[in-house]
């Protein structure tokens, strides 16, 4: 494998991304408006503090999900993904080519979540800063990698948005954003066990509320890096020649 192709397709993508200023607008504007509607919504600082973390890493994957799926999928339907199907660029290197040329708006989009819910919400935390945004950056990659993956198997931009109640809905209802995992039925803990955003939001809550380091967060850290790897791994397997029919 050739890192330097993959680097390629990146500054490809980056340059793309640059110049649709409605892309860029959309990276930075919705996050800052849900964010602001999250604050109104929770006046009382308890609740928000508890509450913000869960919906850091929702609309974290959220965001990142739609951004990569309908780009990705704009890629294959310009024909782009059939003329790099037809170079010698592996499959492999055309998945982590495109991770690298999204990671970096993604990487902003999570910043400026993080930053805008500290400063201007003012939700207090305990961890380093640093940490929590190295974890949402974790968070972000395997939302990447999904949104990628899930494409693949979409012909048009409705149908990647029809997989929005498919795969993240239930995830948001079984992860603990809306109710304790705890005191759902055993069959519900069970399923939220083997959801990549219940581990999202257990160890942001284990950093911005408990204090807890990215070690002593290492199971959820390891659940995500593991989810990202096998997305990536699926995601240059499932890729198609030519456009969506």
């Amino acid at each position: 494998m050739s890192l330097s192709r993959a680097v390629a397709i990146a500054r490809r993508i980056i340059r793309q991304f640059t110049r649709d200023r409605r892309t860029l607008a959309f990276i930075i504007i919705v996050p800052l408006v849900v964010m602001t509607l999250v604050g109104l919504s929770f006046p009382e600082e308890a609740v928000l503090d508890y509450v913000a973390p869960a919906l850091m890493a929702t609309l974290a994957m959220f965001f990142v999900f739609i951004l990569t799926g309908v780009s990705f999928l704009r890629e294959r339907a310009q024909g782009t993904m059939e003329r790099l199907m037809a170079s010698p660029v592996s499959r492999l290197e055309i998945a982590l080519g495109y991770l690298l040329g999204f990671f970096l708006f993604a990487a902003a989009q999570a910043l400026i979540i993080l930053l805008f819910t500290i400063l201007v919400l003012g939700v207090h935390y305990q961890g380093a800063l640093w940490q929590i945004f190295v974890f949402q950056l974790i968070i972000t990659v395997g939302a990447l990698n999904l949104g990628m993956f899930v494409s693949t198997y979409a012909r048009n931009e409705f149908q990647v948005v029809q997989f929005i109640p498919l795969i993240l809905a239930p995830q948001v209802f079984l992860c603990g954003v809306i109710w304790p995992v705890e005191q759902m039925p055993n069959y519900l803990q069970a399923i939220s066990k083997v959801l990549p955003l219940t581990y999202a939001v257990d160890g942001l809550r284990g950093i911005m509320l408990d204090g807890s380091t990215l070690v002593g967060v290492g199971l959820d850290l390891g659940v995500l890096l593991a989810f990202a790897a096998a997305m990536t791994v699926l995601g240059a397997v499932a890729l198609r020649r030519g456009a969506p029919a």
